[in-house]
C-alpha cells in the first residue's frame, strides 16, 4: 500500500515478485503513482538491499555526507551505502533492473520480497526474507514500543 502524506510518500506493505535471469521485476503499480524523480539501489545492512526514492535518497546521503569524512565509520557508512547505488528509472511496465554485483550481494535470484519501511524499501531474496520475518512476528516489542515512548 502507498498513502501520499504531506511532503512524503509512506511505502508499506510486504510483496513477492519474481526476478527474471536478467535481474528485472515489476513494482507494483500502487508503489510507482506515489514516485517521482526515479529510484536509488543500494546494499543495505542486512544482505539485502534498499530501494529509495530520489528525494529521500538526497535526505539520507544529506545526512551522512554532513558528518566529518575523518571519522572511520562515517566514511565505512559511505562506502557502504555509496559506492555501488545506482539510479535507476522504471520502464512504462514500471520494470527496474537490479545491478548483478547488487543481486550477488543480496543473494536474489528467483523470487523477491519488497518490505515497505516508510520513506525506502528493502528487497530481499524470498529465502532470506523467511527466517527474518518469523523472527520479527515472534519477538516481544514490548519494550522498544515502550522505548520510543508509545
Amino acid at each position: 500500500m502507498i498513502i501520499a502524506h504531506v511532503e512524503i510518500v509512506m511505502l508499506l506493505g510486504e510483496y513477492k515478485h519474481s526476478v527474471s535471469s536478467a535481474g528485472r521485476f515489476e513494482l507494483p503499480q500502487h508503489i510507482l503513482a506515489g514516485l517521482d524523480g526515479g529510484l536509488v539501489i543500494a546494499r543495505g545492512f542486512d544482505h539485502n538491499l534498499v530501494l529509495f526514492p530520489a528525494a529521500e535518497w538526497s535526505k539520507l546521503a544529506q545526512a551522512l555526507i554532513s558528518k566529518p569524512i575523518t571519522d572511520p565509520g562515517v566514511r565505512a557508512l559511505r562506502r557502504r551505502l555509496f559506492s555501488a547505488a545506482e539510479l535507476v528509472a522504471p520502464d512504462e511496465k514500471g520494470s527496474i533492473t537490479l545491478p548483478q554485483a547488487l543481486r550477488s550481494f543480496a543473494g536474489i535470484n528467483g523470487e523477491i520480497v519488497l518490505s515497505g519501511m516508510y520513506n525506502h524499501i528493502e528487497l530481499w531474496s524470498a529465502e532470506q526474507w523467511l527466517p527474518v520475518r518469523e523472527s520479527v512476528e515472534a519477538e516481544d516489542l514490548d519494550d522498544r514500543w515502550r522505548g520510543i515512548g508509545i
